[in-house]
């Protein structure tokens, strides 16, 4: 089983079955409270055809003490807390996160949802800090990411052209995977969320 961060189409986002629903109306209901609009527009999930970038899926495996190691060396507690402290990523700017009392992932009473430009933006310090290279997956529509730290190829690219990045591949994997779910996450228009 395990972690994974996945991407939301409409069905599941506004429906009730998983739960996301709710979630959905209680972060209008605060979007409307700040005077922002609702978030109304998210498409519907499209099936899964290989490198097409239309969903999101990645499993979350390996030990994160590097990456919090990075983040303290780069980002502000702040920061780190906007990176990879959310619950629910959505596509759209916020200002400061928005905590719903509705239970996710990592709590049982709150729902800390963050905007994906954000945190695409943190990611994006962290990619260049460590020298991401320009081969690591950009489309994880089925575990592309996790299958290419995980099985071989980015063990095989640090042997040829070693960086900062190769020196610590499970962090490489968790900047990596927070630059292309945000990325994702503005490219289709989507939340992504734990399950």
């Amino acid at each position: 089983m395990g972690v994974y961060l996945i991407s939301v189409g409409a069905e599941e986002w506004f429906g009730e079955e998983e739960g996301w629903g709710e979630i959905a109306t209680a972060l209008n209901h605060e979007l409307r409270q700040q005077g922002l609009p609702p978030y109304e527009s998210v498409p519907k999930e499209k099936s899964f055809v290989r490198d097409s970038g239309q969903a999101f899926e990645e499993k979350l495996i390996s030990s994160m003490d590097g990456f919090e190691a990075l983040c303290e060396t780069h980002l502000s507690r702040e920061e780190t807390e906007t990176l990879s402290g959310w619950s629910v990523l959505v596509p759209f700017s916020l200002d400061e996160e928005i905590w719903l009392p509705i239970g996710s992932a990592y709590s049982e009473s709150s729902t800390m949802v963050a905007g994906a430009p954000q945190v695409l933006a943190l990611a994006e310090r962290l990619a260049a800090a460590i020298e991401l290279p320009a081969e690591t997956p950009r489309m994880c529509d089925n575990l592309d990411l996790t299958m290419w730290f995980m099985d071989g190829a980015a063990k095989e690219l640090a042997a040829v052209r070693p960086g900062p990045w190769s020196g610590d591949l499970d962090t490489a994997f968790y900047v990596a995977l927070f630059l292309r779910a945000a990325e994702h996450s503005v490219r289709r228009g989507c939340p992504i969320v734990y399950s």
